[in-house]
């Protein structure tokens, strides 16, 4: 598989990074507001979702994540004594205020959260070298979902 290299301008840009970034491991020492530069950047140890379904293999990869034009950061449910700790990564979502500004979240297990106040989405997401093998995959319950015509009203009226 090659590395991802991927830019986000907008909120479906931004689902496409979620969905990449699902389960992604972070140390909280490896995050950090560069408010200068109006920059948040982070590296993460992401699961390769990709090759599970490709290959059938268990991989992570270091990925380096970077949003611009942020304004302000907020955390919630990260203790300034913790920053050793290690989060992972459910979400990344776009809350839109006076568009195009609005809020990122970065949504971790256990209630940790990291507000990213933005001018307008701009972020990069880059896969920083080779990948490795990891003995679990992430778990997620099944959901059913029904077959098409099920339940619904498309293509009903």
């Amino acid at each position: 598989m090659e590395n991802l290299k991927l830019i986000a301008l907008d909120e479906e840009d931004l689902a496409i990074f979620s969905a990449h970034l699902q389960d992604a491991v972070v140390k909280m020492v490896d995050m950090g507001f560069l408010p200068r530069l109006q920059r948040f950047a982070l590296v993460l140890n992401r699961f390769d979702w990709d090759q599970k379904v490709v290959a059938n293999e268990t991989v992570r990869r270091r990925t380096g994540l970077h949003f611009e034009r942020v304004r302000d950061v907020k955390c919630r449910g990260m203790e300034e004594g913790q920053r050793t700790g290690v989060l992972n990564l459910l979400a990344v979502t776009f809350m839109p205020g006076d568009l195009p500004s609005g809020f990122v979240y970065l949504t971790f297990s256990g209630g940790a959260e990291v507000r990213l106040e933005v001018e307008c989405i701009e972020a990069g997401l880059r896969d920083l070298g080779p990948a490795w093998g990891c003995t679990h995959a992430p778990k997620h319950p099944e959901v059913a979902v029904p077959p098409a015509g099920v339940g619904g009203s498309a293509g009903q009226g």
